[in-house]
């Protein structure tokens, strides 16, 4: 695959609280597409940072019902991967893409 198609995998970093904590233990969260599953999630990371991933686990947060100035509106639904690098490799995430 082309570098263009990885990027469109992997949408952006995830950088909360949590996350931080979860670079600790060798995690980097990742909002990823809707449609990619953990064998692409894998190999996009791999190549677009140079590390090697021990495992990836995926999640879907369901978009909230919201209302804005009274009008009823939901959220998008969201696809994030937790992905868990062997020992020795890292990414810096707060460094930019």
């Amino acid at each position: 695959m082309s570098r263009e198609v990885y990027y469109d995998v992997i949408r952006k970093p995830v950088i909360t609280e949590k996350s931080t904590i979860a670079s600790e233990n060798n995690q980097v969260v990742f909002k990823v597409a809707p449609d990619a599953n953990k064998t692409i999630i894998k190999e996009a990371v791999e190549a677009l940072f140079d590390v090697k991933v021990k495992a990836v686990n995926t999640l879907v947060r369901k978009g909230k019902a919201k209302r804005f100035r009274g009008v009823a509106g939901k959220q998008n639904d969201e696809k994030k991967a937790v992905v868990t690098l062997e020992d020795g490799h890292s990414i810096d995430v707060t460094t930019g893409l």
